[in-house]
């Protein structure tokens, strides 16, 4: 056998070598000095320069590029076997065992093996390696650490034409995976090319997203199917529902028909616990809340109008924009509208305008986050205008607990899962705050910006955050149940006692523009106009005819005790006001008494009255024609 060497050397590594050789300078450029240049410089006598001691550093920051991962999987097959032996063949395959078995290397090597295994099983029986020694602790102490989070991932739209993250959905088994909906809500204003479709990630790998949802519309929002984790129903921009399932592809498995769909935008999809686990319903700002069988979602399994006036008219309907669903409370479920209402609503009612219950009102604007406590199910959170509100639907005025007014718009909310007084909402900003009542009511615990323990953040930017919060926040506190119960009954029982004390302060009101007649029968209240003015005109008349008698009968006592006096002769003093006349005392004494003092005056002239004149006559004209003495 020849052996050859092949050297290869490029081009330019060979060919004419460089030689070197010792020779005298050579001037090639000889620039002289401009004359006229020197006259135009300025001497500078003295001159400050600054020195630094130290050396000059600069700081500099490189984005280098995001590590790449792939996944890649190896299937393993069986395999030791000779050439000539089939392995799924199964005769020949027990042919070879019997014959192996049968060999005494063989039997020594199980013999000396067997024993070894003993060992390791029986210690596995007495220790379990793989034991969660705290799993089941729920209480513990109350922790000094400073809340905080961490950001894990960060999933970016693929796509150029960058969409906002409208939803978030969480795998329901062991949380792995992230299925979240893109879509631009901006009506009329979606930009030209843009992707219609959506992503399910892997938490372990946000360069390229393991699923692509590919639906006829832009999805507004997207769930897991809790019962069967392949299944997801997502709301379309243009009022469909779409059904996927993984196994079968990218592509819409189930999609209702446009007709009997929604007529705007499906802001809200709830999986409802049922025993096939393919029933579901949804909410759109169309003003209705349809129930749907994804066997066959061709069109909705039952239509209810949000119309609280309880005629079902659709012009009337509120829209829906935000649903809650209670598997504990399997007939009642929640609507949050565009209006700031929260409607309650029983699905078992036997008609319509039934299933509307009771209302919730409290928000300017609309509700985008309606969800109870997982803890405490008569207590529910929502998210609307700049406030978040803590309801109990024992009170039914107003809101028990409340966040104070934000500088910015609040876009979402959602409660803690394994703490009862730890809820989150998101800002128009960009920020996302952690609220934990237990401790601070005022503030938020913790704010995060452009950012069980995972929390999972949609952006207006399409990127989906992945943040891990400290063990404060996702840790059950000691007493913490007790403590956010007799918190949430507390405030309970506070806006249970405003209310009754403003519909008593509003019933006092009533009564007062009202009268005192407010608690008679309307029929008695029906009486003739004419009958109540006549029998107030004769109670008015009875009690003047009452005070002129008494008033003509103190001026007959007073003519009596004046003659009385003249007859002994005494001075009678009649007051500086004597001979003048008095028409204030005539005007309060009235008719009856002008006449008295007229006959009076004819008995007596009193010399104030013409000559020859008649009393009477001149009373009738001007009734202050009367002295103080005739009263005398």
């Amino acid at each position: 056998m020849e052996i050859v060497y092949v050297y290869v050397k490029k081009r330019s590594e060979f060919g004419r070598q460089c030689n070197f050789s010792d020779r005298q300078a050579e001037l090639n450029i000889d620039i002289p000095p401009n004359l006229e240049l020197a006259t135009q410089f300025v001497e500078r006598n003295p001159v400050d320069t600054g020195v630094q001691c130290s050396a000059s550093m600069s700081e500099h920051e490189a984005n280098t590029e995001r590590f790449e991962m792939e996944t890649r999987g190896v299937n393993h097959v069986e395999g030791g076997w000779p050439k000539d032996v089939n392995p799924l063949e199964l005769e020949q395959t027990i042919r070879f065992r019997k014959k192996v078995e049968k060999d005494e290397n063989y039997i020594n090597a199980i013999m000396q093996l067997g024993s070894i295994m003993e060992h390791c099983i029986k210690q596995n029986n007495a220790i379990d390696i793989y034991q969660e020694y705290f799993d089941d602790e729920e209480e513990v102490e109350v922790t000094e650490e400073a809340p905080s989070a961490k950001t894990i991932n960060v999933f970016r739209d693929p796509q150029d034409i960058k969409r906002a993250a409208t939803h978030v959905s969480w795998h329901p088994d062991g949380n792995r995976k992230l299925a979240v909906a893109y879509s631009c809500l901006n009506f009329q204003r979606a930009p030209a090319g843009m992707s219609h479709e959506s992503y399910i990630w892997e938490l372990e790998n946000p360069n390229r997203p393991e699923i692509v949802l590919k639906p006829p519309s832009p999805l507004v929002t997207l769930e897991y199917n809790p019962k069967d984790s392949h299944v997801l129903l997502g709301g379309c921009y243009n009022g469909q529902i779409a059904c996927w399932d993984t196994r079968k592809g990218s592509l819409v498995a189930e999609l209702s028909t446009i007709e009997f769909s929604h007529r705007d935008p499906v802001y809200g999809t709830i999986w409802l616990q049922s025993k096939t686990g393919t029933e579901c319903f949804s909410a759109s700002t169309d003003g209705q809340v349809m129930w749907w069988d994804i066997r066959k979602i061709s069109e909705p399994t039952e239509v209810v109008v949000m119309d609280i006036t309880r005629k079902e008219l659709l012009e009337n309907a509120l829209g829906a924009i935000s649903l809650e669903f209670e598997s504990t409370l399997p007939t009642k479920f929640m609507v949050g509208t565009e209006q700031g209402i929260v409607v309650s609503c029983n699905r078992k009612a036997k008609t319509s305008a039934e299933k509307i219950v009771c209302t919730f009102s409290g928000h300017h604007g609309p509700i985008y986050a309606l969800q109870r406590n997982p803890f405490y199910p008569k207590n529910f959170l929502t998210v609307g205008d700049w406030t978040a509100r803590i309801w109990s639907e024992d009170s039914r005025e107003s809101s028990i607990m409340w966040t104070k007014y934000h500088m910015a718009y609040l876009t979402d909310g959602a409660w803690s899962p394994v703490r009862p007084a730890v809820f989150f909402t998101t800002k128009m900003d960009g920020t996302l705050d952690i609220w934990d009542f237990v401790f601070k009511q005022c503030d938020p615990a913790l704010s995060l910006k452009d950012t069980g323990c995972l929390i999972a953040c949609g952006s207006q930017l399409g990127t989906t955050t992945l943040l891990e919060v400290s063990s404060g926040l996702s840790t059950l506190q000691r007493n913490e149940r007790n403590i956010a119960s007799s918190m949430f009954e507390r405030e309970t029982r506070r806006e249970k006692i405003l209310e009754a004390r403003h519909r008593e302060m509003r019933l006092k009101e009533k009564g007062r523009a009202e009268g005192k007649d407010d608690d008679q029968p309307a029929d008695e209240l029906a009486v003739d106009l004419q009958d109540l003015v006549a029998k107030a005109e004769e109670e008015f008349f009875s009690v003047v005819f009452q005070e002129l008698k008494k008033k003509e009968t103190e001026a007959m006592e007073k003519k009596s005790k004046l003659a009385h006096l003249s007859r002994r002769g005494d001075p009678v003093n009649a007051g500086p006001g004597h001979g003048q006349l008095s028409e204030r005392r005539v005007l309060e004494a009235g008719e009856g008494r002008a006449t008295a003092r007229a006959a009076e005056c004819r008995d007596r002239p009193c010399g104030h009255c013409p000559a020859g004149a008649d009393p009477e006559d001149l009373l009738a004209v001007s009734p202050g024609l009367v002295n103080e003495e005739h009263e005398l």
